[in-house]
């Protein structure tokens, strides 16, 4: 019986683009070919087969002096895209703003941030560069945070790119301070502040976070106790871990904050007090005339950050400030004149969930703008990558650091990683607006769990992607010059949201969104894995958005299912909290699967829905490789289970080097397509022009 040596056809096409590399590169080859070609009619597809199938193989075979040359053979091959149709379909509909603030940006020189700068002096530009957007360029973002959502966002992400401090002081002016009033307060709030707060007479703070708490909003100790003798309220700091800490816009700009306390109410019995749990108030902090300090409030600078100086974040302490009782922001609960509490919620803990659900725009901004920032970070990183040439063939032009297969390794896939994050928290900021529009519980459910997934996931990806692309440009990455590697973008919070979740469900609570396809696991997703298909390694069944997504949800739902178990198991003697935390490593990596799932999900609609046919193209080569990259890093947990044989996840290794290989041949024009000006990248080694990058960098040295 005869077998036929049946290949994939990723492998078979390698292996032919190396034999024409050879033969580009080897006359000798090319006449003894032609010569015996006649002779050897019948023989010469084996033949061919055999010597391609070698040189593949055997390394011995190629020349040395050849082997990074076959690159440029292998280059003609690649995908052709339009890079303005790409470029169309990513920026979408609110291109123009964009465009708009780099322009204003780029015609005001005395706005743009220097390499070096104090803090003091920083903090005083990014005040500028917002009075200037607002009152000069025309932009006014606020109205846009009620009535347009994703028009707030794409100017955020679009100052954001100016100057990263710059975007933070607008989202805590607008956002934060601002949104607040919106959403937390009623008509009487939003007639006496929105136009002060538009136009930036009332600069803001949002006053939430307190030294000894962070993210236990409910375990704030700060204090509001109302006293009906003068129908005013007390604001109140009782100790030192109670101080409002990293409080942006309040070391230096702000006059007012929202400060969080606990409403508490005089009672006649013996208590005294009843708390009412946490609300917001708003309260003044300076003089409106003269930028004095208060009576009673204490501010105290922060100081010097490791990145964001531009943001002027200080300490706040309240000693007995009184506030009218009109300031407190009452849409979720309410005191009458004669001290009588009121809400059209039941319970401390349904009034506290509304306050918070409320202000998850900020959530929604911070992942959308980390995106910004991965793109600005991996356009400079491959844009220098194709730039530099270092080593290569004897005798012959050094080679890109692109070319070679450890340096594509690093940058390919995180480029494919910043594509899927961009149609990702895209869709997050459509079902955003949904929800500011519908109010429908599943809406709010979904943006809820979606931003506090997206926000930990890509917030935490992009910081270990600056280190990853600061390296990227060896010591150039270090440079002032190249200053978008700077360690401004630092993790706030990794997973923190998306465990609450878990616990939730866990302890027999309801989670407040439908993942579909987890009530769907534990009937298809847990049945036994297909071992005929485990085995199947074609490149059409690999890169088939089937395969991957059933992969992807696959691991998801063992992960639940056996994290349940284990919770089951533990409560019994550690109780809730106690099997959570015994649990919470395996309860990170079950979000981090869930939140995977998610955007693979979003990436492969949106490359399905392109519709330019070479931008889909290359949208699908890199949703490929960003699948199968996420699939064989995780590689151990599919082969435990034998959901993939190991021919298999051989196979899934292999074709996920040679998309990283085809995604580098379009990798200038992935880039581009992000469409970020000079300005904005403002880094030399990033330039859009590689001929004036080098003399650029030695001029702004001083040469």
């Amino acid at each position: 019986m005869k077998y036929k040596l049946a290949l994939p056809l990723y492998i078979r096409e390698y292996i032919h683009i190396v034999a024409r590399g050879m033969e580009c590169r080897n006359p000798t080859l090319q006449s003894s070919n032609s010569s015996n070609q006649s002779a050897e009619d019948d023989d010469q597809p084996a033949t061919r087969r055999i010597q391609r199938l070698q040189l593949h193989l055997n390394p011995l075979v190629v020349p040395r002096e050849n082997v990074l040359e076959l690159l440029s053979c292998a280059a003609k091959a690649k995908l052709s895209v339009n890079t303005q149709q790409l470029s169309d379909y990513m920026r979408g509909k609110h291109r123009d703003i964009q465009e708009r603030i780099f322009d204003y940006y780029k015609s005001r020189p005395d706005l743009q941030t220097p390499v070096e700068i104090s803090m003091d002096e920083h903090r005083e530009l990014c005040m500028r560069q917002l009075l200037g957007l607002v009152r000069e360029a025309g932009i006014r973002p606020f109205g846009y945070v009620a009535d347009d959502p994703a028009m707030y966002f794409a100017v955020a992400e679009a100052v954001g790119s100016v100057d990263m401090s710059l975007g933070i002081k607008m989202g805590v002016q607008y956002s934060l301070w601002g949104g607040s009033v919106l959403n937390l307060g009623t008509k009487k709030h939003r007639d006496k502040y929105y136009e002060g707060i538009d136009n930036l007479e009332y600069t803001g703070c949002f006053a939430m976070t307190e030294l000894h708490h962070g993210s236990n909003v409910q375990g704030l100790q700060t204090v509001a106790t109302f006293d009906p003798l003068t129908d005013e309220f007390i604001i109140d700091t009782p100790n030192d871990g109670a101080i409002k800490w990293w409080i942006g816009n309040a070391a230096v700009h702000g006059k007012f904050a929202t400060v969080f306390a606990k409403l508490m109410l005089p009672t006649h019995d013996t208590k005294g007090v009843s708390d009412m749990g946490v609300h917001a108030f708003i309260v003044p902090i300076r003089d409106l005339k003269t930028h004095q300090t208060l009576p009673g409030i204490e501010i105290h600078d922060c100081g010097h950050k490791v990145g964001l100086n531009g943001v002027d974040n200080g300490a706040l302490r309240f000693r007995s400030v009184r506030i009218p009782r009109d300031d407190l922001l009452n849409r979720f609960g309410d005191v009458s004149r004669d001290g009588k509490y009121s809400s059209p919620l039941p319970s401390i803990n349904k009034r506290f969930a509304a306050t918070l659900g409320e202000l998850v725009g900020g959530r929604v901004a911070l992942a959308y703008s980390s995106v910004g920032v991965l793109k600005v970070a991996s356009t400079i990183a491959i844009r220098y990558s194709l730039l530099r040439h270092q080593f290569g063939p004897l005798k012959q032009p050094e080679v890109s650091i692109l070319d070679y297969q450890s340096h594509q390794h690093k940058l390919m896939p995180m480029l494919a990683s910043t594509y899927a994050f961009h149609f990702s928290t895209l869709y997050l900021v459509e079902k955003y607006s949904e929800m500011k529009k519908s109010h429908d519980e599943e809406v709010v459910g979904d943006v809820h769990a979606l931003s506090a997934g997206l926000k930990a996931y890509v917030t935490s990806y992009t910081a270990k992607s600056l280190s990853i692309c600061r390296e990227s440009c060896g010591g150039h990455g270090r440079s002032s010059e190249n200053n978008q590697f700077s360690t401004s973008w630092k993790l706030s919070q990794v997973a923190g949201d998306l465990l609450k979740q878990y616990q939730q469900k866990f302890q027999g609570g309801t989670l407040a969104v439908t993942w579909n396809y987890l009530r769907e696991s534990m009937n298809s997703y847990l049945s036994q894995p297909n071992p005929v298909t485990a085995r199947w390694e074609s490149e059409d069944h690999l890169r088939d958005p089937n395969f991957q997504l059933d992969a992807f949800r696959y691991r998801t739902s063992r992960l639940l299912h056996s994290v349940a178990v284990r919770l089951r198991k533990h409560s019994k003697n550690l109780g809730s909290f106690g099997a959570w935390n015994r649990c919470l490593n395996h309860l990170l990596t079950l979000a981090e699967s869930h939140i995977e799932s998610v955007i693979l999900a979003r990436f492969i609609q949106s490359v399905q829905s392109c519709p330019d046919p070479s931008s889909r193209a290359a949208l699908k080569l890199v949703c490929d490789l960003y699948a199968l990259d996420r699939i064989w890093n995780d590689i151990g947990t599919y082969r435990n289970v034998d959901y993939m044989a190991p021919n298999k996840a051989k196979a899934i290794h292999k074709l996920t080097e040679y998309l990283s290989f085809q995604v580098r041949n379009i990798a200038k024009e992935l880039v581009d397509a992000f469409d970020l000006p000079d300005e904005v990248t403002r880094a030399p080694i990033g330039m859009q022009s590689t001929a004036e990058a080098y003399s650029q960098y030695t001029q702004n040295v001083g040469f």
